[in-house]
């Protein structure tokens, strides 16, 4: 397989890991973000949410809080986005894995570039909520 992450799970590739279990592994994302910007991944491969099962996500983000808590205690930062991207654009590791961003008072850190808040009527709120009802399996 030739996912960078799976390598670095391997030891194929250095990483500067923060965590490790059975099931996940968690290291400092390469490009730090922001001081403490760490990764959480499975140890087993997965491409994205989508096709993640519901026991390899319940351990995955079992491990959130453990490392955020883990991140304010180290660094006391403001504040803590947890994101996962998915797919194209967004994803550029086609290995599940959740973003832990440290946030700190004029980190300069941007995750969003304009206001995208949509002004929907309660008929579109009711819409959109019927689709994804609907959509549950």
């Amino acid at each position: 397989m030739d996912c960078i992450f799976c390598k670095i799970i391997a030891g194929e590739i250095p990483s500067h890991k923060v965590y490790e279990d059975e099931e996940t592994y968690a290291f400092l994302d390469i490009t730090q973000g922001t001081k403490g910007h760490t990764l959480i991944v499975p140890k087993r491969h997965v491409r994205n949410i989508h096709d993640i099962d519901e026991a390899t996500a319940k351990t995955v983000f079992a491990r959130v809080p453990k490392l955020a808590n883990a991140l304010k205690k180290a660094f006391d930062p403001i504040g803590i986005n947890v994101i996962n991207n998915n797919d194209k654009p967004l994803q550029s590791v086609f290995h599940f894995h959740i973003h832990l961003i440290p946030r700190y008072e004029d980190d300069g850190m941007v995750l969003q570039t304009e206001d995208n808040q949509q002004d929907l009527s309660e008929a579109d709120y009711q819409a959109v909520r019927e689709a994804i009802v609907d959509a549950l399996d």
